[in-house]
């Protein structure tokens, strides 16, 4: 089950790690060119909400469920251990609550500039976040 819930952890990242960028490019291409704000925008920030935080549901059962997540949470000192054990998820917790605070936000932004900037932000942000935890070296 263990193996499954990885594959699975691991697989489901290259889409939602792919429609958060798209979702930030978006954001930033609407920001930059004053155009206004459409359902197609705002479609393409909610399933890039939607595909971190099925991501991150994910990422969690397979923290309980790894011997590399919660049950070697004591060995701080070696370094791939911590990375997969505190910085990974602390990280990505992080991450994932700023695309959720971003898609709070827009909803309370009258212009199409304000909701634009607001994901551009938010959504810049959590995936800077994201992506600088990724454990690179064991997703390859």
């Amino acid at each position: 089950m263990y193996e499954f819930i990885q594959k699975f952890h691991s697989g489901w990242a290259y889409l939602a790690l792919l429609v958060l960028v798209v979702a930030v490019v978006n954001s930033f291409v609407g920001m930059f060119s004053k155009k206004e704000f459409t359902a197609k925008d705002r479609k393409i920030a909610l399933f890039g909400l939607i595909g971190i935080h099925t991501q991150l549901l994910i990422g969690l059962i397979l923290y309980f469920v790894s011997p590399l997540g919660f049950a070697s949470f004591g060995q701080m000192s070696d370094k791939a251990l911590r990375l997969t054990s505190l910085e990974h998820p602390l990280i990505n917790i992080i991450g994932v609550a700023l695309i959720t605070i971003g898609w709070s936000k827009h909803k309370k932004m009258v212009t199409s500039e304000s909701k634009f900037k607001t994901f551009s932000i938010f959504y810049g942000l959590g995936l800077l976040l994201i992506l600088s935890r990724i454990p690179w070296s064991m997703w390859f």
